[in-house]
């Protein structure tokens, strides 16, 4: 892998990692635009490492947080919040033990099933968008009759445990390529009528101990070391600092989208590009 192949992968894998678009979907198309060859796993590692950093960083107060309040004796919402994680995680688990050889047949399958889960995050992406704007115009018609002059504070609840397993069962289907994680789990969230500052940062941290855990597993399954060798240390250093960068970038970017419920464009994107990638595989 040259360096200009690193930064590009890297370039998509941070961008793509947290727009509602697909990592893994945007990576097969990257993969056969330009030919290139990035099955080395030292440099998948590498990448995916960069894409959780940015998160811890741009959730860094959340995240202290989080860790302040396990080591308190007495329970409270930030071990609270904790568990919602654990319990969005468990569909992801059955996954990645019962189903993992048929997931990695299916990243082998082409354009096809990538072009297919692009259009069918679209479809979510617009139908999250139709019910999020419905529930604004109700509780705006609430606020109106209760005479609060038509403003109205965000809508919508908290995350509890029943979303948090339902979000978890839609970052379960994001494994399929081309089914956007991020557009799936804050999909699922808004839909469930979740607030739009609540599902963007239960989304990028829920997926947190999956990714590491992940990553932990490939480095002690014996074959980092044999697929290391391929590559340099340029390529690996460039690929981790462009995947952090463009991934700190579209973190921030996405928070601050869905807090107002902007998602048409990446829909109409989506959209587009699943329809080229069916048409191109024939």
């Amino acid at each position: 892998m040259t360096g200009v192949e690193a930064i590009v992968m890297g370039l998509v894998q941070g961008l793509t990692e947290f727009l509602p678009v697909s990592s893994s979907g945007h990576l097969t198309i990257c993969k056969n635009l330009f030919g290139i060859e990035s099955s080395n796993l030292s440099f998948e590692v590498a990448v995916h490492a960069a894409t959780v950093l940015s998160t811890i960083v741009a959730f860094r107060s959340e995240i202290w947080d989080l860790i302040k309040g396990v080591f308190k004796l007495e329970m409270n919402p930030q071990k609270d919040y904790l568990f919602k994680i654990a319990v969005s995680m468990i569909p992801i688990f059955i996954v990645g033990v019962f189903c993992k050889d048929f997931v990695e047949e299916l990243f082998g399958s082409g354009l096809a099933v990538v072009g297919f889960m692009l259009i069918v995050t679209s479809a979510l992406l617009s139908l999250s968008e139709v019910m999020t704007r419905r529930q604004m115009a109700r509780a705006l018609q609430q606020a109106n009759g209760y005479d609060h002059g038509g403003e109205v504070s965000e809508c919508g609840k908290n995350i509890g445990y029943k979303e948090a397993f339902i979000i978890g069962l839609a970052q379960a289907c994001a494994v399929l390529p081309g089914l956007s994680r991020s557009g799936s789990t804050i999909s699922t969230g808004l839909m469930l009528g979740v607030k739009k500052s609540e599902v963007a940062k239960f989304s990028f941290l829920m997926v947190l101990v999956p990714i590491l855990g992940e990553a932990f597993l490939e480095l002690v399954g014996g074959e980092f070391g044999q697929a290391s060798s391929g590559i340099g240390a340029m390529p690996l250093i460039l690929g981790f600092v462009t995947a952090f960068l463009s991934g700190l970038f579209a973190c921030k970017l996405m928070i601050n989208l869905v807090r107002r419920a902007r998602l048409w464009g990446f829909a109409i994107y989506c959209a587009i590009a699943g329809i080229a990638c069916v048409i191109a595989s024939f």
